[in-house]
Parts: structure tokens; C-alpha cells; sequence
């Protein structure tokens, strides 16, 4: 009985052995040695990240979108004279951009002007970006649709970019608008969509 369930197991290793790794194997008997070798492979996937705000912090994707706000209610008189706004947040945007086949640009896209919903605009010449990284500068805000694409400097050879920066965001402030809140969703044109494209 012991015998037939030794033959049985025994038989269910041979049937299995092909679905098993094995390496390559030399038994040398007297002098010399004996060599075994073992083939290796990496499979790299072709990637392309692009994180603006919250998304920056990790290869991952991340729902999040921030939201910069120039609030001059704290100090109403400045409204038209190019003075910066009374209470800024979240214009300090951390930005990553990764990618490994070669050049990658960056375009910003709108829907057209920052809108209060009354039929009163801001024109996105009024928002402009400064970088603390030349290497990752921001694309210029357009004033609708896709405009010009700024070049992400590579950091190593000729395919690999790897860059993080931190883009500061100002208002112009140059003329006095009527009141409201200018954008803020996506019905009043208040985003932009940035876009990196690799070949």
C-alpha cells in the first residue's frame, strides 16, 4: 500500500517536473569544474507621469485637483493697482514629470477667459507662473485652447526625464473688474489642463 502511494507521488512529480524552473546543470566527475548558467531579463514598460499639485507626491494616480485662490476681499483697495492680493493660497504648485523615451513637452489648455458667471471676464494673461527649476519651466496659460509647448530638460541620456519643481503662480491684477468669483469651476473656465506628451 505504502509502495503504490510512493509509485503514485512519484509519478505525479515527473507529470509536474515540466511546469517547474529548472537551471542549467554539468556533473563533472575527475579534475575541471563544472559550470551552470542562468539567463536574466528586465522588462521596462514605456512611462509617462505628469503630477501638478497633490498628484506630485507619487507615482500614482491621484484625483485631487488643487485649487489656487487670489482673494482681495481683505484688502479691496488694491484691486486694479498690480498689488498682489490680500490672501494667496495654494500658488506654490509642486510639480514632477517623469518619463524614459526621449523629449517631453508640456502644454497648458483653457475653455477661454475666467468668467464671474455674469458675463465678466478675466483674461489668463492675467496669470502667469514662475519656476525654481529651469529645467521644468510652466507652459504659458493661453488664452483659450492648447497653447505652446515648453520642453522638460532631460536629465540623463538622451530618453530619461526625471525633473521636480515648484511653480509659483501670480495675478497681474492690472485693471479693475467687476465683482464676483472668477473661476473656480469648470462653468466659469476656472481650470487649466496640463498636458506632458512623449514620443
Amino acid at each position: 500500500m505504502k509502495k503504490a502511494l510512493f509509485v503514485k507521488l512519484a509519478a505525479a512529480v515527473v507529470v509536474a517536473s515540466p511546469l517547474m524552473a529548472s537551471a542549467e546543470s554539468q556533473l563533472v566527475t575527475g579534475a575541471g569544474s563544472a559550470t551552470a548558467r542562468l539567463d536574466f531579463r528586465v522588462i521596462v514598460p514605456r512611462v509617462l507621469f505628469l503630477g501638478v499639485g497633490t498628484g506630485a507626491a507619487g507615482l500614482a494616480n491621484n484625483a485631487t485637483i488643487d485649487m489656487v485662490t487670489f482673494d482681495y476681499t481683505t484688502n479691496p483697495a488694491a484691486v486694479g493697482t498690480g498689488a498682489a492680493a490680500g490672501a494667496i493660497t495654494g500658488n506654490v504648485v509642486p510639480v514632477r514629470v517623469l518619463g524614459n523615451n526621449g523629449q517631453i513637452t508640456l502644454t497648458a489648455a483653457t475653455t477661454g477667459a475666467l468668467s464671474n458667471g455674469s458675463g465678466d471676464t478675466i483674461p489668463w494673461s492675467e496669470i502667469s507662473a514662475t519656476t525654481n527649476l529651469a529645467a521644468l519651466p510652466s507652459p504659458v496659460i493661453p488664452a483659450t485652447g492648447t497653447g505652446a509647448a515648453s520642453n522638460v530638460t532631460l536629465s540623463s541620456g538622451t530618453k530619461i526625464t526625471d525633473r521636480s519643481a515648484n511653480w509659483t503662480f501670480s495675478y497681474a491684477n492690472s485693471a479693475v473688474v467687476a465683482p464676483g468669483t472668477y473661476g473656480a469651476t469648470v462653468a466659469n473656465n476656472g481650470r487649466v489642463t496640463y498636458t506632458a506628451a512623449m514620443p
